[in-house]
């Protein structure tokens, strides 16, 4: 044989197999990859190939130590990929492996072990009274889950075929899950969502057709199915690393789903979007973008690709996961900074003398209240007329009382006559005039200044390529005296992160900093998790991803029984997906399993935090930084830290910049927990009043509109904390439960 330049893959279910192995035997495999890949044929690996009653005869075994050994299909003469690693006594006559027809990727099955692993969950039977020997009676067999399913029906779904006739004997969840937990990725997902009631069709659209391979599938052509993104391998040695010593949580740097390195790899003529639910890998996408991006650049040291998001936190859990991914060559081709950075910065750059100091949401209301009070002003709402300001006046660059005048006002929720508007244009002159005066601006008003600014700079570009054109390509020697004569675009791919959040300004200046090219913007994000108030649809912005959209369906984080109480709390509602259509859930699922929330009612706040308290202390098997505590607002965060420090707890709160110290329960308000994930969740103060609050429920008969998008939101914001738990979610309240939370005590 042949030993020049052999490749050895590792399968990605091979990985999680490794992972349970004593820490010598992953000594010893790493150890073996190396020796392997230097020459297969050497004494002490003892290669050899096993008989297989099916297969073609593409299964080897080859030594690792003593104990273990290595499974290989050999796809090619000096092609290998592992597919498990056994102990030496083990059978190895019961292995199914094949190229799965509808995908086109390999699959490995050790049926025996998934035979064992559904006996395991078979419910004991309660022994019977034996009958009477004049009535004899038969206890009824169990139906089989999916007997409603022919053969042929699973397999042209994706059910890997040598698991068929286990399928077959399935009569319980738990059977069902001790399978998932040892079939191919792509048969569980199948099977679950079938059993959790879709029907054919919906599974063989929303499951089977995105991973669908786009050509015939080969059977017997291994390599070519090695090339495919359903089979999930790889071949680096820091990659195989990776999967050999790291936890689950860090297998995104190794291992993509089919669907995700479609559209990680997808070329576009213009601007993308991909959408989906938490924990689908939108930003694990983001950051493998973001790379494949930079491998097609020529070689530089500048920085043509831009990674942005809607907060410094997350931007600055961007930076560390994108230097994790690539290292530092791929961080010096990428500049990184959340959106409002990147807008002050163009703004700075514009006015360099300005000291002028920027203020947050919460300080800019303050303001509202304070002229409003000081003009003796009762008849506005301070709440109304600062996203007046800023989703109209700001938000459509409204600069004269006549154009607020023709502005559109659409989704702002109750109509204003003429004369209100004018008192609302006087009051928001008055507003900009104090902001001037105290030497402060607003976030809103720094993405409008930068969107200004960048449109003008592109306005330039413009014209230089217009005159280049007009001159046969020749540059214009009097222009490029001038410093306009080097401009060009900023960027020549930006990729977005947490898309939902970000204002119309900010869009009309990312807009401007790239040109209109293929792959010029990629963005990722999803509505139903949107918690500001900043909705746009891109086309208007210049920002067309019609035809150009793709959704991620399954979650990676959170259990199934999480999953269906966190989408209970968004039932009723319907949800843009930033381009004027209605966005949806269909097909969200997870092949993750743990028990349903727990529900703590309690008569009063004192007894809630107690509650609290005592849960934690019980949770004493996991790390504090792993347990977070979510409240609908700071006050409380501040309250529930005290009960928590008086049963010995230590607690960190969640501040703008992140968790404000290292180890202790994390503990903050709703909107700081985008992004964040924990092993343990406890949502506290889900009373009506407070989730949603009363402010909101007062707006039913004064602003309808108002009102609905208010509650919206605060269904949001409950979503995305129901959904940063990993394995077991607590909900606690006091008096009357919140509205939202009818669906799941219910059921």
């Amino acid at each position: 044989m042949n030993t020049a330049s052999v490749t050895l893959r590792l399968l990605d279910k091979a990985d999680k197999e490794i992972l349970k192995l004593p820490r010598t035997v992953k000594g010893a495999l790493y150890d073996f990859q190396h020796k392997f890949k230097a020459n297969p044929q050497a004494t002490g690996l003892q290669l050899k190939q096993l008989k297989q009653p099916t297969g073609a005869g593409k299964l080897w075994s080859a030594r690792v130590n003593d104990e273990y050994r290595a499974l290989l299909l050999r796809l090619g003469d000096n092609d290998w990929l592992i597919v498990s690693v056994k102990h030496r006594k083990e059978a190895y006559d019961r292995l199914a492996y094949g190229i799965n027809q509808i995908t086109g990727g390999i699959e490995y099955v050790d049926l025996e072990v998934v035979e064992d692993s559904v006996l395991r969950r078979t419910a004991p039977t309660q022994p019977t009274p034996a009958p009477r020997p004049q009535q004899p009676t038969e206890l009824p067999r169990p139906e089989p889950l999916f007997a409603r399913f022919t053969d042929q029906q699973l397999t042209d779904l994706g059910v890997a075929e040598p698991l068929v006739p286990v399928v077959r004997t399935l009569t319980t969840e738990e059977q069902l899950l001790g399978l998932v937990e040892y079939a191919p990725q792509l048969t569980g997902e199948i099977l679950l969502s079938l059993f959790d009631g879709k029907s054919y069709e919906d599974v063989l659209d929303q499951v089977t057709a995105p991973v669908a391979a786009p050509e015939p599938v080969d059977t017997e052509d291994f390599q070519a199915a090695a090339e495919r993104p359903a089979t999930m391998v790889t071949t680096t040695d820091d990659a195989l690393r990776e999967a050999l010593e790291g936890e689950d949580f860090g297998r995104w740097k190794v291992f993509l789903h089919p669907t995700q390195s479609k559209l990680v790899e997808r070329d576009h003529s213009g601007p993308a979007r991909v959408g989906g639910g938490p924990g689908t890998g939108k930003t694990i996408v983001a950051l493998h973008r973001v790379k494949h991006l930079v491998e097609q650049l020529p070689p530089g040291r500048n920085k043509p690709v831009l990674l942005t998001t809607y907060n410094k936190n997350l931007a600055a859990d961007l930076r560390a996961r994108l230097l994790e991914l690539g290292g530092e060559q791929l961080l010096s081709r990428v500049e990184i900074s959340h959106v409002d950075q990147l807008a002050l910065r163009v703004v700075r750059e514009a006015e360099p003398g300005s000291t002028k100091q920027t203020i947050d949401d919460n300080q800019v209301l303050r303001e509202w209240r304070s002229m409003l009070d000081e003009l003796g002003e009762a008849n506005w709402d301070s709440e109304f007329l600062h996203d007046e300001w800023t989703q109209v006046i700001l938000g459509q660059a409204v600069v004269s009382r006549t154009e607020y005048f023709r502005a559109r006002r659409a989704g702002r929720g109750r109509n204003i006559t003429r004369s209100e508007r004018a008192d609302i244009w006087q009051l928001a002159e008055k507003f900009t005039q104090r902001l001037d005066r105290l030497g402060r601006q607003t976030w809103a008003q720094v993405a409008e200044r930068a969107a200004r600014l960048e449109l003008e700079r592109e306005h330039r570009i413009q014209a230089i390529d217009e005159q280049r054109a007009e001159a046969g390509g020749l540059d214009n020697i009097h222009l490029q005296d001038g410093s306009a004569g080097w401009l060009r675009h900023r960027y020549r791919h930006i990729v977005v992160d947490e898309a939902q959040d970000l204002r119309p300004g900010h869009w009309k200046m990312l807009r401007a900093m790239v040109a209109r090219d293929r792959n010029d913007i990629f963005l990722v994000g999803d509505t139903h998790q949107r918690i500001y108030n900043n909705q746009v649809t891109l086309g208007s912005l210049g920002i067309n991803i019609r035809g150009r959209s793709a959704k991620l369906t399954l979650s990676y984080r959170t259990t199934r029984q999480i999953l269906g109480s966190a989408l209970g709390v968004l039932s009723g509602e319907s949800f843009d997906d930033l381009d004027g259509n209605q966005e949806t859930l269909a097909g969200y699922r997870s092949v993750l399993s743990g028990a349903r929330p727990e529900l703590h009612p309690s008569t009063d706040w004192e007894a809630e935090r107690e509650a609290i308290a005592e849960l934690v202390s019980e949770w004493s098997d996991i790390p504090l930084e792993q347990i977070a505590i979510c409240v609908p607002t700071n006050a409380m965060a501040q309250e529930v830290a005290v009960s928590l420090a008086r049963s010995g707890i230590r607690a960190i709160e969640i501040g703008p910049d992140g968790p404000r110290g290292d180890a202790g329960v994390h503990i903050g308000t709703m909107f700081r927990f985008k992004g964040l994930e924990y092993q343990r969740m406890i949502i506290a103060g889900v009373s009506e009043g407070l989730v949603p609050r009363n402010a909101v429920i007062q707006m039913q008969h004064t602003d309808a509109l108002r009102y609905r998008r208010e509650l919206q939101r605060a269904r949001s914001l409950l979503f995305v904390a129901a959904t940063r738990s990993r394995d077991s979610l607590a909900i606690f309240w006091h008096g009357t439960h919140s509205r939202f939370l009818d669906a799941l005590i219910a059921g």
